[in-house]
C-alpha cells in the first residue's frame, strides 16, 4: 500500500478543504507529523482509515463533521492510493445534515462512496474510470486488495506505542485477545466452545439416559414386589457403574425368580380348578332333583286349586249362555232404550225453554206460542224503520257538545286577549326604563376600559421595575466581589513577576548544557550557575497569573456593563410605572377597577335584550288586538248555531222516547223483542218434539217386551241385565277355556314318570351343595388370582427387562462419548492434568505466531538496545493456576538473566514495544498474503528516549525506508524536527486547524 494524496473537507478539526501530498512527504522515505496537542495530527490517520474502510479507527463514536465548517460545505474525504498494483481514488461522504436547497431547515445527506481506478492505455492519456458506488462492493474490493481487516490495519499500519507497551506488559489472557483479533484465530476458540457445548449436550443426553435406566429400575422394583427382595443389588443413582451390566444382571435375576414363582402358582391353580369342577357337577345334580320335586309339588297344588273352583266354573258357564241369548235381542233392547232417552231429553229441553218465557206465556200451547212470536216479529220491523232518526239524534247531541266547547274556547281566548292588552302599557314603560339604564352603563364601561388598560401597563412596569432593582442589588454584590478578585489577581501577578525577575539568573542557569555556550556570556564552561529558590516561579507561572488577572478584569467589566443595563431598565420601568408606588397598591386598584368594569359590562349587556323585548311587545300588541276582534265575531256566530240545533234535538227526542218504551235505545228495544220472539219459537219447537218422542217411546217398549217374553226372560229389565258387552263376554269365555286347559295340563304333568320318581326320593339339600361349591370356588379364585398376578409380574418384568436392555445399550456409548469429549475438552481448554502447561488450543496456536513475532522484533530490538536486550517467548506454567503459553520475558545480555518486561524503564519499554510492534506488523503482513505495506505510521513515545537511544531507534526507522517503506512519525520531540527533513506541521486555530508542508531547506 502506497499513499499519494489525501483531500479533507470539513473533517474533524479541519474546517475548509485541505490536501496532504504524501508523494512529496515521502521523498526521503521518512516524514514527521507534529503540532500542538489537539491540533489534529491523529485525524490524518483517521481520515485515511475512514477513506479505506468507511469508519474511523477504534470502536468509539467519533464525530466526523467539523464544528468550524460552514453549513453549506459537505464533510468528505478523498484518498488516492496504490493497492496491489492498482491506483485507486476513494471518495467518501458520511451521513450528515445539510441546509435545504429550498426553504429553511436542514435535510439528511445520505452517506456516499465513489471508487474509481486510474486507467492508462498505450498512446492515450490516463483517466479515472468509475468502479462502484456501492458501499459493500467498494469495501469488499478494498479489503481484498489490502488483505487485512480494519482492526489489523489500525494495529499494523498505525503503530500505537501506548497500546503496545500494554501488550508488552500484559498477562497471557489480554495478550491472547489482541493476537487472536490480529491473526484471526477465533476458529480455534470456536473449537473449544464447540467442545464445551458438545460436552454439555452429551452430558445432558447421558444424564437423561441414566435417568431413564433409574426410572426403569424403580418400575422393576415396584413390579417385582417385596417377596422377591428387589432392593438387593439394585442400581444406585450415586454409583453410575451399576447402571449398565450390573443393572442388566440384577433385572435378569428378578425375572428368573418371578418365572419360578409363576410355575408354582399355576400348578396350585390347576388343582383348584379340578376340585371346583367336581363340586360344580354335584351341585348341578342336586339342583335338578330339587327342580323336579318342586315341579311335582307345584302341579299337585295347582290341580287341587282348580278342583276347588269347579262350582264357580259351572256358574260362569250358565252366565255365558244367558248373555248369548240376550245378545240376540240386543237391537230391540237398544231401540227401546234409545227412544226412552230421546223422550226424556225432549221433555228436559221443553222445561228449560219454558223457564225463559214471561209469566204470561208459560201456559201457552205450541200453536199459541207460534202466533205470539209472529206478532213480535212485526213490531221489530216497525222499530228498525226508526233507527236512522236515532242516529240523527246522536249526531245532534255530538254537534251541540262540539259547539259548546268551541264557545267556551272562544270566550277564553277573548278574555286572554283583553287581559294581555290591559297589561301591555305597564310592560312597555318597564322595557323603556331598562333600555335607558343599559345605555348609560355602556358609556361607563368605555371609560373604565380605558382606565384599566393604562393601569395594567403601570402594574406590569412596576413588576419589571422591582425585578430590575432586585437584580441591580445582586449585581452590585457581584461587582464588589469581582473588584476584590481583580485587585487580588493584580497583586498576585505583580508579586510573581517580581519574584521571577529576581530569580531570572537561576532560570537561565537551568537551560545551560555542558559544552554549550552560555546565551549571556558565551562561555562554554559554567563553574557556578545560579541555583533556583524552592518557590522560584517559572514563565508558565507568570503567564498563568497574567491570564488570571486579565480574565478577572474582563469579568469585572462584564458585570459593570450588566449593572449599567439593569439600572437603565429599572429607570425606564419606574417612569412607565408612574413612580415608586408599590405593586400591591397598584394591584389592589387594578382589581377594584376591573370589578367596576365587569359590573358595568354586565349592566350594559341588557341593551340588546331590552330592545328586542320592546320590539316584540309592539308586534304582539298588534297581533293581540286583531285576535280580540276576530274572536268576538266567531263567538256570536257559534251562539246562534247552538240555539237552533238544540230546538231540533228536543223535538226528535220526544218521538224516539215513545218508541223505546223502557229500553235505553231503539237498538236495545229491538234486541229485547228479538230475544222474546226467539224464545217463543224455541219453546213451541220443544213442545212439538216432546209429543213426537212420546209416541215413539211407547211403540219401541212394546216390541222389546214381547220379544223378551218369547226368549224366556221374565221381563224387559231381566233381558237387559243379561246382556253383556263384547269385551266382557270374550273375557268370560277366555276364563272358562283357561280353567279347562290348565286342569288338562296339570293332569298330564302329574302322570310323567321322572316327576313321580323324583317325588318318591328324599327332599334335595341345595344349601349343603351350594355351600360346598362356594368354598371350592373361593379356593379356585384365590389360586387363579395368585397365578394371574405371578404371570402378569413375569410378563411385566420381561417387558421392563427388554426396555432396560434398550436403555442400557443407549447409555453405554453415551458414557464412552462423554468420557472422550470431557478428556478432549479438558486437554484443549488447559484444565486436564495431561495439559501440564494449562495452555488452551488458541493460545497454543498463537504461541507459534508469538515466537515468529519475537524473532522479527529481536532483529530491531538488538540494534535499538545496542545488543543488550532480546525478547523471549515463555510457555512456562503461570502461578496460582493462571493461563500460560503466551508469556514474554526480556533477556538482558549484560547480566545473562531473564526478567519480566515490566522491569524495563520508560525509554526501554518504548523501544522494546516499538520493536515488538514492527515485528508484529511484519508477521501480520505475511499472514495477510504477503502484500507489501509501503507506508507505516508511528504515534508518539519518542520523548522517553535519551539521545543515543533516540539515534539508534531512528537508525532502525531509516532501515525501514531502506526496504522501500515510507515511515510517518507523529511526535512532539524537537530532535526529530532536526533529524527528519520533510515535515507536516498541523496548526490549530479558533477557526479550525490547517496543514503546512515544511522542509529543512524551506526553513
Amino acid at each position: 500500500m502506497r499513499l499519494h494524496t489525501l483531500h479533507l473537507q470539513a473533517f474533524g478539526p479541519f474546517a475548509d478543504r485541505h490536501t496532504v501530498d504524501f508523494d512529496s512527504l515521502s521523498l526521503d522515505g521518512l516524514f514527521l507529523l507534529h503540532g500542538d496537542t489537539g491540533a489534529g495530527k491523529s485525524t490524518v490517520f483517521a481520515a485515511i482509515c475512514f477513506a479505506l474502510y468507511g469508519k474511523p479507527p477504534g470502536d468509539r463514536n467519533q464525530r466526523l463533521r467539523s464544528d468550524h465548517a460552514p453549513a453549506d460545505l459537505l464533510t468528505e474525504v478523498t484518498l488516492e492510493v496504490t493497492l496491489a498494483g492498482k491506483r485507486l481514488r476513494i471518495r467518501r461522504v458520511p451521513a450528515q445534515h445539510r441546509p435545504k436547497k429550498y426553504g429553511e431547515g436542514t435535510t439528511l445527506q445520505k452517506a456516499e462512496t465513489h471508487l474509481s481506478e486510474w486507467a492508462q492505455e498505450t498512446g492515450a492519456p490516463g483517466r479515472w474510470e468509475p468502479v462502484s458506488k456501492s458501499h459493500q462492493e467498494a469495501a469488499d474490493e478494498i479489503e481484498l486488495l489490502l488483505g487485512m481487516s480494519r482492526l489489523q490495519f489500525c494495529q499494523v499500519v498505525l503503530l500505537p506505542q501506548n497500546e503496545f507497551t500494554k501488550f508488552l506488559r500484559a498477562d497471557a489472557l489480554d495478550r491472547k485477545d489482541l493476537l487472536g483479533r490480529l491473526f484471526g484465530t477465533g476458529r480455534f476458540a470456536s473449537i473449544e466452545e464447540w467442545l464445551a457445548s458438545r460436552k454439555t449436550t452429551v452430558a445432558k443426553t447421558r444424564d437423561e439416559a441414566r435417568a431413564d435406566v433409574l426410572r426403569l429400575a424403580e418400575r422393576i422394583q415396584q413390579a417385582a414386589g417385596d417377596d422377591l427382595d428387589p432392593s438387593r443389588s439394585a442400581p444406585q443413582a450415586d454409583d453410575p457403574t451399576t447402571l449398565t451390566e450390573p443393572a442388566r444382571t440384577w433385572a435378569t435375576a428378578l425375572h428368573t425368580a418371578a418365572a419360578e414363582h409363576e410355575h408354582k402358582t399355576a400348578a396350585a391353580a390347576e388343582n383348584a380348578h379340578r376340585e371346583l369342577t367336581a363340586f360344580r357337577d354335584q351341585e348341578r345334580a342336586v339342583r335338578e332333583l330339587a327342580d323336579r320335586q318342586g315341579t311335582h309339588r307345584t302341579a299337585r297344588q295347582g290341580l287341587d286349586l282348580l278342583d276347588e273352583q269347579a262350582d264357580q266354573h259351572n256358574a260362569q258357564t250358565q252366565w255365558r249362555q244367558h248373555a248369548l241369548t240376550a245378545q240376540k235381542l240386543a237391537p230391540l233392547l237398544h231401540a227401546a232404550a234409545t227412544a226412552a232417552t230421546q223422550h226424556t231429553l225432549a221433555q228436559d229441553d221443553e222445561s228449560t225453554a219454558r223457564a225463559l218465557l214471561l209469566p204470561e206465556y208459560r201456559a201457552f200451547d205450541a200453536q199459541q206460542l207460534t202466533d205470539t212470536g209472529q206478532r213480535l216479529r212485526a213490531d221489530i220491523g216497525a222499530l228498525r224503520a226508526l233507527l236512522p232518526d236515532e242516529a240523527t239524534f246522536q249526531q245532534q247531541v255530538a254537534d251541540l257538545q262540539k259547539l259548546d266547547t268551541e264557545r267556551r274556547q272562544l270566550q277564553d281566548d277573548l278574555n286572554d286577549a283583553e287581559a294581555w292588552l290591559g297589561d301591555a302599557p305597564a310592560r312597555r314603560i318597564d322595557l323603556l326604563t331598562r333600555l335607558e339604564t343599559a345605555r348609560i352603563a355602556q358609556e361607563e364601561a368605555r371609560e373604565l376600559s380605558t382606565d384599566l388598560t393604562a393601569l395594567t401597563a403601570r402594574l406590569e412596569a412596576a413588576g419589571h421595575r422591582d425585578s430590575c432593582e432586585m437584580e441591580v442589588r445582586g449585581t452590585e454584590v457581584s461587582l464588589d466581589k469581582a473588584r476584590s478578585d481583580t485587585d487580588e489577581a493584580g497583586r498576585t501577578f505583580l508579586d510573581i513577576r517580581r519574584r521571577r525577575t529576581d530569580g531570572m539568573a537561576a532560570e537561565l542557569a537551568g537551560q545551560l548544557t555542558d559544552g554549550e555556550p552560555c546565551p549571556v556570556c558565551g562561555s562554554p564552561t559554567h563553574p557556578a550557575p545560579a541555583a533556583p529558590h524552592f518557590d522560584q516561579p517559572t514563565a508558565a507561572d507568570e503567564q498563568a497569573a497574567e491570564d488570571h488577572y486579565t480574565r478577572a478584569q474582563e469579568h469585572q467589566k462584564t458585570i459593570e456593563e450588566t449593572l449599567r443595563q439593569l439600572a437603565e431598565q429599572a429607570a425606564t420601568a419606574r417612569g412607565q410605572a408612574g413612580g415608586d408606588m408599590p405593586v400591591a397598591d397598584l394591584a389592589a386598584d387594578h382589581e377594584s377597577l376591573k370589578n367596576r368594569l365587569n359590573d358595568a359590562l354586565a349592566r350594559a349587556c341588557d341593551t340588546g335584550v331590552a330592545d328586542e323585548q320592546l320590539q316584540a311587545l309592539e308586534r304582539e300588541s298588534t297581533e293581540r288586538d286583531r285576535t280580540r276582534t276576530d274572536t268576538a265575531t266567531r263567538l256570536a256566530a257559534a251562539n246562534t248555531a247552538y240555539d237552533s240545533l238544540d230546538t231540533q234535538r228536543h223535538d226528535l227526542d220526544q218521538r224516539l222516547a215513545a218508541a223505546r218504551a223502557d229500553a235505553p235505545t231503539l237498538t236495545d228495544r229491538i234486541t229485547q223483542l228479538t230475544q222474546a220472539a226467539d224464545t217463543l219459537e224455541t219453546v213451541a219447537a220443544g213442545a212439538t218434539a216432546t209429543t213426537r218422542t212420546g209416541k215413539e217411546h211407547h211403540q219401541a217398549h212394546d216390541r222389546a217386551t214381547e220379544a223378551a217374553h218369547a226368549a224366556g226372560f221374565d221381563s224387559l229389565d231381566t233381558a237387559t241385565q243379561a246382556l253383556l258387552p263384547d269385551d266382557e263376554l270374550h273375557a268370560l269365555e277366555d276364563e272358562i277355556t283357561q280353567w279347562q286347559q290348565q286342569r288338562a295340563v296339570l293332569t298330564v304333568r302329574l302322570e310323567e314318570p321322572d316327576l313321580q320318581a323324583a317325588a318318591a326320593q328324599p327332599p334335595a339339600d341345595i344349601e349343603e351343595a351350594t355351600a360346598q361349591l362356594d368354598a371350592a370356588t373361593s379356593r379356585h379364585t384365590r389360586a387363579a388370582a395368585l397365578a394371574g398376578r405371578a404371570a402378569d409380574r413375569t410378563r411385566a418384568l420381561a417387558d421392563l427387562n427388554t426396555q432396560l436392555d434398550a436403555h442400557i445399550q443407549r447409555l453405554q456409548p453415551l458414557e464412552h462419548a462423554y468420557r472422550t469429549v470431557d478428556h478432549l475438552h479438558g486437554l484443549l481448554n488447559g484444565t486436564s492434568p495431561s495439559n501440564q502447561l494449562r495452555m488452551q488450543l488458541e493460545a497454543y496456536v498463537l504461541a507459534a505466531r508469538l515466537e515468529d513475532v519475537v524473532a522479527a522484533a529481536n532483529t530491531r530490538l538488538l540494534r535499538m538496545s545496542d545488543h543488550r536486550y532480546t525478547l523471549a517467548h515463555s510457555d512456562a506454567r503461570a502461578a496460582r493456576g493462571a493461563r500460560s503459553g503466551l508469556g514474554l520475558k526480556i533477556l538482558d545480555a549484560w547480566t545473562g538473566q531473564e526478567r519480566d518486561t515490566d522491569t524495563l524503564s520508560g525509554g526501554e519499554s518504548f523501544f522494546a514495544s516499538l520493536a515488538l510492534a514492527l515485528g508484529l506488523a511484519d508477521i501480520v503482513t505475511a499472514e495477510s498474503g504477503g502484500r507489501a505495506l509501503d507506508t507505516l505510521f508511528i504515534d508518539e513515545g519518542f520523548g522517553t528516549l535519551d539521545e543515543d537511544t533516540l539515534h539508534q531507534v531512528l537508525d532502525v526507522l531509516d532501515s525501514l525506508r531502506a526496504h522501500d517503506r515510507t515511515v510517518g512519525v507523529i511526535s512532539h520531540v524537537p530532535e526529530l524536527r532536526r533529524r527528519i527533513t520533510h515535515r507536516l506541521h498541523v496548526r490549530k486555530d479558533p477557526s479550525g486547524s490547517t496543514f503546512a508542508h515544511l522542509t529543512a531547506a524551506a526553513e
